[in-house]
C-alpha cells in the first residue's frame, strides 16, 4: 500500500533542529507491527499515522519502533504542520483524537499551540533509584522525582544545575530496576525527564534532556509531552514563580529546540497545560507499506 508522508522537525524554525518526526497520512488503520517497523526503519524515536475520526476534526496514532503510545507532544506539532502544508487544514482550531482522549489545538502560521490534558500526579519515587538510571549522586536531585501526566507519563526529576544534566548517562538495568519499582516490564515508558531550572540560552528558563533504551534512539532530541508533564510538576510544587516561560532540549545534540509553556489554572487545580512550538517541513514523498510485518 502507498502512502504520502511528510517528515518535519518540531520545536524549531530550521532544519535539523528540535526533533524530526515522519507523519504517514491516511494510514492510522495500518496495523501496529507495520508502523512499529516503519519508525525503526526511520531511526526516528516517533511516527505517526492519520486517519478520519467520528469524535474530532482527524485521528492521530503515535509510535515508538517498540509500541503504540497513547499521546506524544512533537508528534503532534510534527502532524498538525504537515497537514497545513498540504492544505488539509488551514490556521485556526483543530481537534485531534488521540489515544489519551481529545487534544485541542490553535494554528498559526508555523506555530502550533496544543492543550495537554490536566495533570496526573503520580506516585514518588526513590532519589537514589532515579539517580542510578542517570549515573549521578542522589544529592544532585533538588526535589522528590514524580510520576506526572498530561497524556503520557514520566518521571520529572529536577537536577541542581546544567553540568549535571550534561553529564548524565543512562544505566539500562538501573532503567529496568525504576520500570520494575513503578510495575512495569518496558523500559520505554516513565523514563526520568531531567530538568534544570536554567535555560540552554539566554531565552531559555528550563533545560531538559530525556534518555532512551533501544530500540528507540539513545537521546531525543524535544519531548513535548513531557514538557508539559515537567511544566505541571515545577508549577504544582512551587519551583517556578510564573506559570509561563521558555522549555529548551536537544542543544547538547546540535538539534536545540524550544517550546512556550504555559500551565493553566492555580498551582493547586492546573486544568491543563499549553506547549506551542514550531516546526519545518524537511522532506515529503510516498512510501510503500506491506499489509503485514
Amino acid at each position: 500500500m502507498t502512502f504520502d508522508f511528510d517528515w518535519v522537525d518540531a520545536f524549531t524554525d530550521v532544519i535539523f533542529g528540535g526533533n524530526g518526526c515522519a507523519v504517514v497520512h491516511a494510514a492510522a488503520d495500518v496495523p501496529a507491527k507495520v508502523s512499529m517497523a516503519y519508525v525503526r526503519e526511520t531511526s526516528l524515536v516517533e511516527c505517526t499515522f492519520t486517519g478520519p475520526s467520528e469524535v474530532a476534526d482527524v485521528r492521530v496514532r503515535y509510535y515508538l519502533a517498540s509500541r503504540e503510545i497513547p499521546f506524544a507532544g512533537h508528534p503532534t506539532v510534527a502532524t498538525v504542520l504537515a497537514m497545513r502544508a498540504r492544505g488539509l487544514i488551514s490556521d485556526g482550531p483543530l481537534r485531534l483524537e488521540t489515544g489519551a482522549g481529545v487534544i485541542p489545538v490553535e494554528v498559526t502560521g508555523d506555530t502550533v499551540t496544543m492543550t495537554q490534558m490536566a495533570p496526573a500526579f503520580g506516585p514518588v519515587v526513590p532519589k537514589d533509584l532515579v539517580a542510578r538510571v542517570g549515573g549521578i549522586d542522589a544529592e544532585a536531585i533538588i526535589a522528590p522525582p514524580q510520576i506526572v501526566s498530561t497524556g503520557l507519563p514520566f518521571c520529572i526529576t529536577v537536577l541542581k544545575d546544567r553540568a549535571t544534566l550534561d553529564a548524565l548517562c543512562l544505566d539500562p538495568g538501573a532503567l529496568a530496576d525504576l520500570g520494575a519499582h513503578l510495575g512495569s516490564s518496558g523500559t520505554d515508558v516513565m523514563e526520568p525527564f531531567w530538568v534544570t531550572l536554567e535555560g540552554a540560552t539566554p531565552q531559555g528558563d528550563t533545560y531538559s534532556r530525556l534518555l532512551l533504551a533501544p530500540p528507540s534512539p539513545a537521546e531525543d532530541a524535544f519531548t513535548g509531552s513531557a514538557t508539559g508533564a515537567m511544566a505541571a510538576c515545577l508549577w504544582s510544587s512551587g519551583l517556578i514563580d510564573r506559570p509561563d516561560f521558555v522549555a529548551e532540549q536537544g542543544h547538547g545534540m546540535g538539534r536545540p529546540g524550544q517550546a512556550q509553556v504555559r500551565v493553566l489554572g492555580p498551582r493547586d487545580a492546573i486544568t491543563g497545560v499549553e506547549v506551542a512550538g514550531k516546526g519545518v517541513v524537511v522532506m515529503s514523498g510516498q512510501l510503500t507499506l506491506p499489509h503485514t510485518a
